[in-house]
């Protein structure tokens, strides 16, 4: 039985406790990578061919991770538990298979 309304505690839900960490649009922890290989090129090579390419390479890179967060903001989280967990997926028949009644012995 439900308890009547005005007895009832609220609790307040706070969106920024539950709100993905993104940086520009993109996951947290790919985007701060891809910027660290991009500033590495950069830094290490000191000329303007390397300024470009890893500006561009960030810039690649900033545009496919922002896609990659509008379908699934932890994208790569779900990725890498999909990965660990493969080997305790059941056998699966196809749905238009026509299944046999179970045997109960």
């Amino acid at each position: 039985m439900a308890a009547p309304a005005e007895t009832r505690r609220m609790t307040p839900f706070y969106r920024a406790l539950h709100r993905p960490q993104q940086i520009m649009g993109g996951e947290r922890e790919l985007m701060l990578f891809s910027m660290l290989i991009a500033g590495g090129l950069i830094v290490s090579a000191l000329n303007f061919v390397a300024t470009v390419l890893g500006l561009m390479i960030w810039l690649v890179c900033v545009h496919g991770l922002r896609r990659m967060a509008k379908k699934d903001p932890e994208l790569s989280k779900v990725y890498i538990r999909q990965l660990r967990y493969a080997n305790y997926y059941a056998a699966f028949s196809r749905p238009w298979r026509v299944g046999k009644s179970p045997r109960i012995y």
